[in-house]
């Protein structure tokens, strides 16, 4: 039994979800990200930057005397330096559309690189090499090394994205996504209130929207052309007879000019229309979409939505259960990874765009490699990396690795913690829920606040890697199945 269970360990080592995350990311994330900019408009007229591959190289330390060199994780850990690799970028300057290639790639910035992860020169060695080397030949990996100090990057347990779930709640049966699309995240929600009523909710819109007002100004401009995308259940259309009889608006021109002056009170009638279309294409179930083709597509989803919400009113379906595992997501390192770095990249473009404004203005010639400040990615990945202060507000991502003992520091890595705050109760999400069976320990938790709100994967639990939806659509279309046919 020893033997099976150590060939099992030598196939999966103890932290092989945190090295698989993050060489995914390095092989997909960082040009995933690269991709979706794609080109960089400047506020130079005639002058854009087209974004290309995406190089990064192994670790190196740049000696004032001698240039660049290779570096090893103990010399980072003794000298108090960056275990970190350069990072190389495709940028082709466009004047007036025609391509000028001058360099094959160009110097933006340092990202730290994970111990024992593809980069890394200790992948490769040998039990006797790693001796050699003055490393650890035991030592799991699966961790950073920023200004000397050892970081493990802890995985993020969050709701899945993309997904519709209903809830029964004090105010009425909810309906919410939190529809992810590129890294930004927003929270939809449809509330049937316990007078019938529906009402809808987005980031960046005032409260109290009624759904027909919101379907109107997607496309559905009568009443028939609204009834008809619903289910003909009695009770649903007993709803929306409802709703159409308390709302406001007769047709789409009435309801785009009351939703536009509710987002945008006081101001002219262009500027209103603007941002009111930019709010919906943007900001209401983004991963639909983001153009303006979608936006019946949207109206259809909005109505699913709300059908869901009358259905478990009446009993017809049982509400969504928040604490069942196949509902929870857990981001690895790589995911943590690619959202820092694709927050930085946006500030390297903010401040690429600001260097060519001023060197236009100064009358300088504009070259790619002048324009780029490498410190403007760097020190904000380095920043996060040091302090544990990821992007949107999150705290204690990234932590200094336990190295009381070989057991406290295989059980950092594994750690798995909890948006929630520790302050409040939450009594259900603390419960032992029994999904979590084979997947998370259920005895390996802290005593006090964090009590459940910390956890450890399970001794042989391993992680699965998602896959692109985006692909999964394309193939749905490509062999047309048709809605609820699957």
């Amino acid at each position: 039994m020893d033997s099976l269970v150590e060939a099992y360990y030598r196939v999966n080592p103890l932290v092989k979800q945190q090295l698989s995350s993050f060489n995914n990311f390095l092989d997909l994330g960082l040009q995933g990200v690269v991709d979706r900019v794609g080109r960089i408009q400047t506020n130079v007229e005639g002058f854009e930057l087209k974004l290309g591959k995406v190089r990064i190289e192994q670790p190196r330390y740049y000696e004032v005397k001698g240039g660049y060199r290779q570096i090893l994780p103990n010399e980072a850990r003794l000298r108090n330096l960056n275990y970190a690799s350069p990072v190389f970028l495709e940028m082709v300057p466009v004047f007036n559309g025609v391509e000028r290639p001058v360099y094959s790639d160009v110097f933006i910035g340092e990202i730290p690189v994970m111990a024992k992860s593809k980069l890394c020169y200790l992948a490769g060695m040998s039990r006797d090499q790693l001796i050699e080397s003055g490393e650890d030949p035991d030592d799991p990996g699966g961790y950073f090394i920023v200004n000397g100090s050892e970081r493990a990057l802890v995985s993020i347990e969050d709701l899945v994205p993309n997904k519709l779930m209903v809830t029964k709640e004090r105010t009425g049966v909810v309906s919410k996504i939190f529809s992810t699309h590129h890294g930004f995240r927003a929270r939809c929600v449809v509330t049937r209130n316990n007078e019938g009523a529906f009402i809808v909710e987005f980031p960046s819109a005032p409260g109290g929207l009624s759904l027909i007002q919101v379907l109107r100004v997607l496309g559905m401009e009568r009443d028939s052309d609204i009834v008809k995308e619903f289910t003909e259940d009695k009770r649903i259309r007993n709803d929306v007879i409802l709703n159409m009889e308390i709302e406001e608006t007769k047709n789409r021109e009435e309801a785009v000019d009351i939703l536009s002056r509710k987002l945008s009170p006081g101001q002219p009638p262009e500027f209103r229309l603007t941002r009111m279309e930019n709010l919906l294409d943007n900001y209401l179930l983004p991963h639909v979409g983001v153009t303006k083709i979608v936006r019946f597509a949207k109206a259809k989803y909005l109505i699913k939505m709300a059908e869901r919400a009358t259905q478990i009113f009446n009993r017809e379906a049982a509400p969504d259960d928040k604490d069942h595992y196949s509902n929870k997501r857990v981001k690895l390192a790589g995911e943590l990874m690619e959202e820092l770095f694709r927050y930085a990249f946006q500030f390297l473009i903010k401040d690429l765009v600001y260097q060519a404004s001023r060197a236009d203005a100064r009358g300088r010639r504009l070259q790619v490699h002048t324009l780029i400040r490498q410190d403007a990615m760097g020190d904000r990945i380095r920043y996060a990396m040091a302090t544990g202060n990821w992007i949107a507000g999150q705290t204690g991502v990234s932590q200094l690795l336990d190295r009381v003992s070989y057991l406290s520091t295989i059980s950092h890595l594994r750690r798995i913690i909890s948006p929630l705050s520790k302050k409040h109760p939450h009594f259900k999400a603390r419960d032992l829920h029994g999904t979590t069976l084979g997947k998370l320990c259920p005895c390996e938790t802290p005593e006090g606040p964090s009590c459940s709100l910390v956890k450890n994967l399970a001794v042989m639990a391993e992680v699965s890697t998602g896959v692109d939806e985006e692909e999964i659509v394309r193939q749905l279309k490509a062999y047309d199945v048709k809605e609820g046919a699957v």
